[in-house]
């Protein structure tokens, strides 16, 4: 029975729309306690020390610092710079020094306000731009997290050349349930971690390090959403939870409120692109030099990675003989950035569009044109010489611009419709996403799954977690395809470090794409395995499940292989940068109300490559969802800072996103080019869809009203200064 393609019931859908699916904060287990942070109000500072407030009642109040860590004071990740509590000098504001723990949580903070720290105050770095060269020295000998260079050529000195800078802002993840924790001690000595993550291997070699014993497992509770907010900062809420639950001999469970979440957690890195590029008078590119500066924060977490994914989408779907890329990460006194949906690629994406349309706009082109004439092709190169297969890039735009001919749907105007002269624009952007790891990051990772019969029903086991793309869906239907089975005879282990192996994080597009595929090779393991026991040579799982003589759970793994075809040279950054790219098409049609700013969206069209749809429902929801996040990156979202790097718009009522009444008309449409080494050939979708709508909002803006925007967000601020300078084209 084959469930690819088809919408089938989500596995979480019931639970999670009646109210009965269970999250961290639901849980509360005898004698819980609650936990609060204490936490630097410095940038910069020696921690002279940490005083209690004598005039407060601490008799029921547990407090850990630096000095009850067990084993290392470290949050492992790529380096170990970041500390899991302040020894000594505090880098950013937010920082965390202490630890308190409470019955109530309303006891908990104020406890953590009556923790006093004593500071000595040290010079404050926050400018990024400044940062690279600054005698101001964060770690080691400079503030430079990682340098990365492609050179495949310069300029040819015969074209015309068009340089510009572009800017992109710091973006909250703003999942809808806040960073949460509970650690549980058992009796036997050992830990249980309980929480809302989107990676519970991650944490637990974190862990492993503070603690310094394994005698512990995680488990992913019901996860409200994560965007990658949720893929290296729980390591973080985990440790502080489980230190204040050994301390304390009781469950601790750490719930942030909204406003801790958005000042103290991990945002998308901000980036400074400046593009210099050459092509002919018809507007053939031939050579195109980027530079990009991405803030880091205060610790390296995650950021050589996104320089890296930024890096090698800076010159986007487009053919380019000659390329020069050079990236720069560094840090800086503010909290540190991390993963966020897209992981540098939409900073990037947005940088090379609105640079085409610059291109357009001076040589007197239409940027259509100028976009097919550039685009990608099979058997064209990479930036890294890589050679591509499987491009999809002028199917999704021709599909995206038939699908744009169809009249807009007639919504209400406007409040002030009738006083203010809201002027139309459309804007068109594209984008490719290298799917997966980058280079031999799967080979090096590899990832496992396991499958089990149980009787005569199935059970996958796997550490790749459901944080409400499909994953727990999507799966079953993958293994009830390979065999022929129906669906609901398939179900997910609870993804639990002591059940299931570690598959990999659940980031970078790969879920579906690297461990489906791994998932569906149990699949057919079991059923060789099956053969093996019966001796029957056939494929019918039925048949063989018929003829087993056993009652005995039988059990079968995978490990991820990887595709010999694949090329890649970590030392030079050259060859098959991602097994397969997925490429997408977008067009943005809004109105501009040119006496307030104001930007409402009227149609996004997307035409996005998604190799095999194999649960077409999902998919859409994942391209509709992530394209309206961009679209609220654009213009609405911003982080605003004070003169310590702390966020000052730390509520849902100041940091404002798009909801359902922002959403415009979407046209969704799903392109299919297989890709070979991919389940049923399923292809990485999961960030692609932010990485071209800004930039096709840009777009729409300077054809409504003239004017070029060259930073996000776009805010109605920002779009009456442009007026008024008259940033016009």
């Amino acid at each position: 029975m084959m469930s690819i393609g088809k919408a089938v019931v989500r596995t979480d859908g019931r639970a999670k729309v009646t109210g009965q699916a269970i999250y961290v904060d639901d849980l509360r287990p005898e004698g819980c306690l609650y936990g609060a942070t204490v936490r630097s109000e410095r940038a910069h500072a020696r921690i002279l020390g940490i005083d209690l407030d004598p005039s407060f009642d601490w008799t029921d109040i547990t407090v850990v610092t630096a000095e009850d860590i067990p084993g290392e004071n470290v949050v492992a990740l790529m380096t170990d710079d970041q500390p899991v509590l302040v020894d000594g000098e505090c880098r950013h504001v937010m920082e965390a020094v202490a630890l308190v723990a409470a019955p109530t949580r309303e006891r908990a903070l104020q406890a953590a306000h009556r923790v006093q720290v004593r500071y000595e105050e040290l010079p404050v770095l926050l400018d990024p731009a400044q940062a690279e060269n600054s005698p101001i020295h964060i770690f080691g000998t400079d503030n430079v997290f990682k340098r990365l260079v492609i050179d495949r050529g310069t300029s040819t000195g015969m074209g015309v050349v068009h340089k510009a800078t572009y800017h992109t802002s710091l973006a909250e993840q703003l999942y809808i349930e806040p960073q949460g924790m509970l650690a549980i001690p058992e009796k036997d000595g050992s830990l249980t971690i309980i929480g809302s993550l989107q990676c519970p291997y991650y944490i637990h070699k974190a862990l492993k390090r503070v603690l310094g014993h394994s005698r512990f497992h995680v488990v992913q509770a019901v996860t409200g959403g994560g965007f990658g907010g949720k893929e290296e900062f729980p390591s973080m809420v985990a440790a502080h939870a489980t230190l204040l639950a050994i301390k304390s001999g009781r469950p601790v469970k750490m719930i942030y409120r909204r406003d801790e979440d958005l000042r103290a957690s991990t945002k998308r890195h901000p980036a400074i692109i400046q593009i210099t590029s050459e092509c002919t008078p018809e507007g053939e590119l031939l050579s195109w030099d980027a530079r990009i500066i991405v803030d880091g924060g205060a610790y390296n977490t995650l950021t050589p990675v996104v320089l890296s994914r930024l890096v090698l989408h800076v010159t986007g779907p487009y053919r380019i003989p000659k390329v020069h890329l050079e990236g720069v990460a560094v840090a800086t006194h503010t909290p540190p950035n991390g993963a966020y949906r897209g992981f540098g690629a939409p900073q990037a994406q947005w940088a090379v569009e609105r640079h085409m349309d610059r291109i357009a706009r001076e040589l007197g082109i239409d940027p259509l044109e100028l976009r097919r004439k550039n685009l990608l092709k099979d058997g064209d190169l990479t930036a890294t010489g890589g050679v591509l297969h499987d491009t999809a890039a002028f199917l999704v735009l021709e599909e995206a611009l038939e699908a744009a001919r169809a009249p807009l749907l007639q919504r209400a105007p406007p409040p002030g419709a009738g006083i203010a002269h809201w002027k139309r624009g459309r804007g068109l952007a594209l984008a490719f996403h290298g799917c997966g790891f980058t280079g031999n990051g799967e080979s090096w990772l590899k990832g496992k799954a396991a499958l089990e019969l149980v009787g005569s029903d199935l059970r996958i086991l796997t550490g790749s977690t459901d944080i409400g793309q499909g994953t727990d869906t999507i799966f079953p239907q993958i293994v009830a395809s390979e065999l022929g089975i129906p669906v609901e005879r398939v179900s997910m282990a609870p993804h639990d470090t002591a059940q299931v192996p570690d598959s990999g994080p659940t980031v970078a597009s790969r879920t579906t794409m690297v461990v489906g595929s791994v998932v569906q090779s149990c699949a057919k393991k079991l059923r060789l395995a099956l053969q093996a026991e019966t001796g029957l040579a056939s494929n019918n799982f039925a048949e063989l499940l018929a003829a087993r003589n056993s009652d005995a759970v039988l059990k079968v793994e995978h490990v991820y292989e990887p595709d010999a075809s694949i090329r890649w040279n970590d030392a030079d950054y050259s060859g098959d940068a991602y097994p397969t790219y997925g490429w997408s098409a977008n067009i943005v049609d809004l109105e501009v109300d040119p006496d307030t700013g104001e930007i409402r969206y009227l149609r996004l069209v997307t035409a996005t490559d998604v190799g095999r749809a194999i649960h077409p429902v999902l998919v859409s929801g994942q391209i509709e969802g992530g394209a309206l996040q961009a679209l609220g990156w654009a213009n609405l979202e911003e982080v605003v800072r004070d003169q310590h790097g702390c966020m000052r718009n730390d509520r849902l009522t100041n940091y404002i996103i798009p909801t359902s009444l922002d959403a415009p008309e979407m046209v969704t449409r799903l392109i299919e080019v297989p890709y070979a080494a991919g389940p049923f050939g399923a292809k990485g979708v999961g960030e692609l869809p932010l990485d071209a709508p800004a930039a096709a909002a840009a777009a729409a803006l300077e054809q409504a009203l003239g004017l070029v925007l060259d930073d996000l967000p776009m805010t109605p601020e920002r779009v009456l200064l442009a007026m008024e300078r008259g940033h016009a084209a």
